[in-house]
């Protein structure tokens, strides 16, 4: 498999996104690939800049025996654009954020996260204002367009 550097991207960076991060990385790292993937998350607005994900991520994430607690949150920015090939937007929202801030000649880099990684036109739903039940359901979302996306690279 060729290197790949991947961004995912959420409104806040501290629900989808930085679980997508943490999954992308074990199941990679259990195929052996870890070396062969940058990947990395961020966040269209600045609210939740340097914090940690949500404790829900953490707990549904640990639940599934990876660790998210270190990562922080961060803002997309222009630079992004070029340190990445891959920038995958967990929702059509996020997609259409992505596009419009694009340096000139990156915006193809930009893709909706699910028809992406599965061929299905569909968004990852942002479970800040639900329950356990819905990060549970976020996880296997995640884990199930991951491990396409690996297939898709080749893996």
């Amino acid at each position: 498999m060729k290197s790949v550097r991947v961004l995912f991207v959420c409104l806040g960076n501290i629900c989808r996104s930085p679980l997508a991060e943490g999954v992308l990385r074990e199941l990679a790292a259990q195929k052996g690939l870890a070396s062969a993937l940058l990947i990395d998350s961020a966040g269209t607005g600045a609210w939740h800049v340097g914090d940690p994900p949500d404790r829900r991520s953490i707990a549904v994430a640990r639940r599934h025996g990876i660790d998210i607690s270190a990562l922080r949150g961060r803002q997309v920015g222009a630079l992004d654009f070029a340190a990445f090939d891959l920038i995958l937007g967990m929702d059509e929202s996020n997609v259409a954020a992505l596009t419009r801030i694009a340096p000139s000649g990156t915006a193809d880099k930009v893709h909706l996260f699910l028809s992406y990684a599965t061929g299905r036109s569909q968004n990852v739903p942002d479970p800040y204002y639900e329950g356990p039940e819905a990060f549970e359901a976020l996880y296997q979302m995640l884990e199930a367009g991951c491990s396409s996306l690996l297939e898709r690279f080749g893996a």
